[in-house]
C-alpha cells in the first residue's frame, strides 16, 4: 500500500472518529450542558493524550517555554467547543457540519491580518465562493434560518483563530503539548462550573461520555498519521467525506434529512475549499527549487 493511500485512509478513519463524536455530543447535548460535555471529554482525553506522548517519545514533549500561548489557545479551543456542542444540540447534524467546514476560509481571512500573510486573488475568489455556501446554508433573514447556525459560526470563527495559532506556534512546541494544554485548560475552566450545571448522568450517558473522550483522542491520533504518511494537500480534501457520514447519522438516530438548499451550500463550501488546497499545492511546487 502506498503512503498516499495510508494516509488517505488513516485521514478518512479520523473524520469519521470526529463524526461519530459529534453525534456523541449532539445525544448527550439533550440532557447535559455543553460545559459538562467538555469537562467529561477533557477529563477522559487528558491521560490518554499523556499515554501517546509517553509512548511516543516520553513526557518531556509536554515541556514547554511559552504557558501563555497555550492558556490562550486552550481558552480559544473551550470557546471552540462551547459553542460546536451547543450548535450541535440546536442544528441538524448535517446543517451543523456544513457551517462548520467554514472555518478554513477564515483560516484564509484571519491570516493576513493576524499572521500577514499575502492571499492571491485566486484564493480571494474561492473563498468568496465559500463564504457564498455558507450563506446559503445559514440563509439569514429567510425562512429556514435558525439561531443556532450563528452559534455554529462562532464555533468556526473561534476554531480558525486556533489553526492560526498552530500556524505561528506549531514549528516551536512539539505536537502533543499543543494537544494536552488545549485539552488541560477546557478542563479546569469547566470543572468551575459544575455545580451550577451538573445533571446525573443515566447509566448509558456514562458510556457516551467515555467514548466521546476516546474517540476525540482516536480522531487526533488517525488525522496525524495521516499527515505523516501523505502531502496535506492529498489528505486534507478527505475531510469533506464528514458530510457524508453527517447525513448518513442524522438520518439515522434523529430522522434528520437536509433540504436542498444544505446540500447546495455544501458543494459550494467544499468546492471553495479543494480549490484553495488545490492553489497552496501548486504555489508549493512553485516555490521548490529545482536541480
Amino acid at each position: 500500500m502506498s503512503p498516499s493511500l495510508k494516509g488517505i485512509l488513516f485521514m478518512c478513519a479520523g473524520v469519521l472518529c470526529l463524526a461519530i463524536g459529534d453525534a456523541i455530543a449532539k445525544w448527550l447535548g439533550e440532557v447535559h450542558s455543553p460545559l459538562q460535555i467538555i469537562f467529561f471529554r477533557s477529563l477522559v482525553s487528558l491521560p490518554l493524550i499523556a499515554a501517546l506522548a509517553h509512548y511516543g517519545g516520553g513526557l518531556t514533549k509536554l515541556r514547554t517555554r511559552r504557558p501563555g500561548v497555550h492558556l490562550v489557545r486552550g481558552l480559544i479551543y473551550t470557546g471552540t467547543m462551547g459553542c460546536f456542542v451547543l450548535g450541535l444540540t440546536m442544528l441538524p447534524l448535517a446543517e451543523a457540519t456544513a457551517i462548520a467546514f467554514a472555518a478554513p476560509l477564515f483560516v484564509t481571512l484571519l491570516s493576513v491580518p493576524l499572521l500577514g500573510e499575502r492571499v492571491d486573488y485566486q484564493v480571494v475568489a474561492a473563498s468568496l465562493l465559500g463564504f457564498a455556501g455558507v450563506m446559503v446554508v445559514v440563509r439569514p433573514g429567510g425562512e429556514g434560518f435558525h439561531p443556532g447556525a450563528l452559534v455554529m459560526l462562532a464555533a468556526a470563527v473561534f476554531y480558525a483563530l486556533l489553526m492560526i495559532t498552530s500556524r505561528r506556534y506549531g514549528g516551536r512546541e512539539h505536537l502533543w503539548a499543543m494537544v494536552f494544554y488545549i485539552t488541560l485548560v477546557p478542563l479546569v475552566i469547566t470543572s468551575v462550573t459544575l455545580p451550577w450545571v451538573w445533571q446525573t448522568p443515566h447509566p448509558w450517558h456514562w458510556l457516551g461520555f467515555l467514548g466521546a473522550g476516546v474517540i476525540g483522542v482516536g480522531a487526533t491520533a488517525f488525522i496525524t498519521m495521516a499527515f505523516r504518511h501523505a502531502p496535506a494537500a492529498i489528505a486534507a480534501p478527505f475531510d469533506y467525506t464528514a458530510m457524508l457520514w453527517a447525513v448518513l447519522l442524522g438520518w439515522w438516530f434523529w430522522g434528520e434529512m437536509p433540504d436542498v438548499w444544505v446540500f447546495v451550500g455544501s458543494i459550494l463550501i467544499i468546492g471553495s475549499g479543494l480549490a484553495i488546497a488545490y492553489h497552496d499545492r501548486r504555489t508549493t511546487l512553485k516555490r521548490r527549487p529545482t536541480s
